[in-house]
């Protein structure tokens, strides 16, 4: 598929280019999810509400109104509140006012809170759920865009850090992880310390100065500030970059969201046995129809996390006699016990990853859930949850997909002829192929044409020495394998010759590699938001927001 996308910018209106190639053409994508991208309603027997396409969504909205019995006051008080906080804009607010009215439906999309947003896949979900808000409301349905902030997650270690392209278009990491950070603690109640000033120096320091920088440091600064929560600094910042659009944040750590959820705490509680077979049944029967178990469920499981006193945020397993137990062995509950602390105490509990999806389609009128690959993959799995918890089970759709390739990448692309997917074959293959057809061609003709002639003429010899002595032959043959192996061996020591002494050749294959595979995997998955907000400016995010086509199930490339 190809479509130009008309971008308005200061300079201009530059038109985006845009390619779509398959998910099954990209190493690593498994088969549940490209099936689930070809044909969702194959797998109903895993995603019951799976709809070809997301223009079915509006089928299911009275189904979803009439199963949503959270109070809308006390969720759109406390959406309010947070939102105010992070700087919301007017349209954002007035979204909140929308969703009090009983027939507004909310399109949802969520992400851990990443330092400086995270990777760039957290812009593209919560665009996607923009997006489909908007094509809900061109046909007359009430609806708002929510981005769930995961908050709630105790793997620090994974959002403490971030990557962008230096100035030598090199991957470089930046990390901030402030002094006190307790072990388990939610990265919601992770407070930033003067560190994060050093750390907001040194991605100035590997960033390009350019005409946009001071106006992206200023926004940056803003959000991420000494004193300031982790989260709440994720906050400010997606507002600060996608509020205009009426993006509604959401942080599950807010006690009225706690004490709204408490009904879906006990119920678990109350099925933890039920909902372990069913979870485990799940998993076999995904097994058996040749796709992975998702999320591997133990029979010690527990669908809910314990939070302490001092906020730290603990594993329940079940252990003997029908105790449950901290991970750490440092509290014991019976079922009971439990169940009246779920009732009276709703903040002492944080749902697992099965449960998660089910605790937020309580609290919100969720048409539809944009999600990664790995969601998809979890959802699989948690529709049993929404069964046995008698919720109906929300569609996930994948997330818009992007790599985004700059005009000096896209001429190196053309240059030598490349196309994106001969990328994911690596290094090695891309700079034999310049070498050969661009850069010394001559000379690797004359290899080949060698090593053709060292053929025929082993070849004849062979014919000779069968006739005289086989045992003479398979002498040959060893030989003529070391003979080959030792022109292959020139023919690499030549190609890399030339990579190492042509700098300009060099610099533009290590960057582009850099850039469009950073760790040998899509860009989205690593690269940050803030070098293309540098580069290009705020408006960069608007190229986004034009450049998002939900008909498109494919991984886009866009040429800047």
């Amino acid at each position: 598929m190809h479509t130009e996308v008309a971008c308005p910018a200061p300079s201009g209106e530059p038109i985006l280019t845009i390619d779509s190639i398959p998910f099954p053409e990209i190493p690593g994508t498994t088969n549940l999810f490209s099936q689930y991208q070809t044909d969702p309603a194959e797998l109903r027997n895993f995603y019951p509400s799976a709809v070809q396409s997301h223009t079915a969504i509006a089928n299911r909205l009275a189904e979803v109104l009439q199963n949503h019995t959270a109070d809308r006051g006390l969720l759109c008080d406390a959406l309010e509140d947070m939102n105010r906080k992070f700087g919301a804009p007017a349209k954002t607010l007035e979204n909140i006012e929308l969703l009090r009215e009983a027939d507004t439906v909310a399109v949802v999309s969520g992400q851990q809170a990443g330092l400086f947003t995270g990777p760039l896949y957290t812009i593209y979900k919560a665009l996607s759920a923009i997006k489909m808000t908007e094509c809900l409301r061109g046909r007359g349905i009430k609806a708002v865009p929510v981005f769930w902030v995961a908050t709630e997650d105790h793997d620090f270690e994974e959002v403490s850090k971030t990557f962008v392209l230096d100035r030598n278009g090199e991957v470089e990491e930046l990390k901030n992880e402030p002094k006190r950070c307790k072990e388990d603690l939610p990265v919601g109640w992770v407070k930033l310390d003067d560190s994060i000033r050093q750390t907001v120096d040194e991605l100035f320091e590997e960033l390009v100065p350019t005409e946009f920088t001071e106006e992206l440091r200023q926004l940056i600064e803003q959000a991420w500030a000494p004193n300031a929560y982790f989260g709440d600094a994720f906050g400010r910042m997606l507002t600060s970059l996608l509020g205009k659009y009426g993006l509604i944040m959401l942080c599950p750590l807010d006690s009225r969201l706690k004490t709204l959820a408490g009904p879906i705490y006990v119920e678990a509680i109350k099925r933890r046995d039920e909902l372990v077979d069913a979870l485990r049944n799940r998993s076999e029967e995904l097994v058996a129809s040749g796709y992975p178990a998702q999320v591997l469920i133990g029979e010690d499981y527990f669908p809910l996390f314990w939070q302490s006193r001092e906020g730290t945020r603990h594993a329940l397993k079940k252990g003997e006699n029908r105790k449950i137990h901290t991970k750490d062995g440092s509290r014991e509950f019976t079922i009971e016990e439990l169940i009246d602390l779920a009732e009276r105490e709703p903040g002492r509990f944080s749902p697992s990853v099965v449960l998660r999806s089910v605790v937020q389609d309580h609290l919100l009128p969720t048409a539809c859930y944009f999600g990664g690959a790995a969601e998809v993959a979890y959802f699989a799995q948690s529709g049993e949850v929404y069964r046995l918890l008698g919720r109906p089970a929300t569609p996930i759709i994948h997330r818009q997909s992007f790599s985004i390739i700059e005009s000096r990448h896209r001429k190196t692309l053309e240059r030598y002829e490349i196309e994106f997917t001969e990328l994911f074959g690596g290094i090695e293959p891309i700079l034999t192929k310049i070498v050969d057809e661009h850069l010394h061609k001559d000379t690797a003709m004359l290899i080949a044409q060698v090593e053709e002639k060292i053929n025929i003429e082993l070849n004849r010899l062979d014919q000779k020495l069968s006739q005289i002595d086989p045992t003479l032959a398979d002498n040959l043959a060893t030989r003529r394998r070391k003979i080959i192996y030792h022109i292959g061996a020139i023919r690499n020591k030549f190609h890399h010759s030339q990579y190492r002494r042509d700098t300009t050749f060099r610099r533009q294959i290590e960057s582009l590699f850099s850039s469009l595979l950073p760790h040998h995997h899509l860009q989205e998955r690593s690269l940050n938001v803030s070098y293309f907000l540098n580069r290009y400016g705020t408006g960069f995010i608007d190229w986004l927001y034009n450049s998002v086509d939900l008909d498109d199930k494919g991984h886009r490339i866009a040429y800047l």
